[in-house]
């Protein structure tokens, strides 16, 4: 098994230690394809990912993120239950003492709610049509810091 501060290549090539990201899909949403296409992008740049799968409750996810010690976590919302969710997930990372951790969210987001999910503390919020490209470079932005504080002193 891979350890979480393996050196991989990075954005630009950098050599870089990769970060955990977890990916799950909260609720009753049964479709799984982009949360699954985002998690291959992720991996193939280099982050150790796991894939909570589908139905899971809040609880169930921000243990997996405790669990695994992510210090991200990414969430695909098509059921229009994305502010409740991330309010939910929101206050048991805090309750956890984890609301560091980086909370992405994707999903059929109307423009008020990205607002209202920005305003409630999440990083980033993608909607259909969203790139690939632009949501690893996101990831790579949130985690810079990570890679910075895994690097030996000097």
């Amino acid at each position: 098994m891979n350890s979480p501060h393996q050196k991989l290549p990075g954005p630009g090539g950098a050599i870089a230690p990769r970060a955990r990201v977890v990916i799950a899909k909260p609720g009753l949403d049964g479709h799984d394809r982009g949360a699954k296409v985002i998690a291959r992008a992720l991996r193939d740049a280099g982050y150790e990912v796991i894939y909570t799968g589908l139905h899971q409750t809040p609880e169930q996810i921000v243990a997996t993120v405790i669990a695994e010690d992510a210090p991200l976590l990414g969430l695909s919302v098509l059921s229009g239950a994305h502010l409740s969710i991330v309010e939910r997930v929101l206050a048991l990372l805090e309750r956890q003492d984890a609301a560091d951790t980086k909370l992405l969210v994707g999903g059929i987001i109307p423009d008020a709610d990205v607002r209202a999910l920005e305003a409630m503390g999440v990083d980033a919020v993608f909607t259909p049509g969203a790139g690939i490209a632009g949501i690893v470079e996101t990831v790579h932005r949130l985690t810079t810091h990570l890679n910075d504080a895994l690097e030996p002193a000097c």
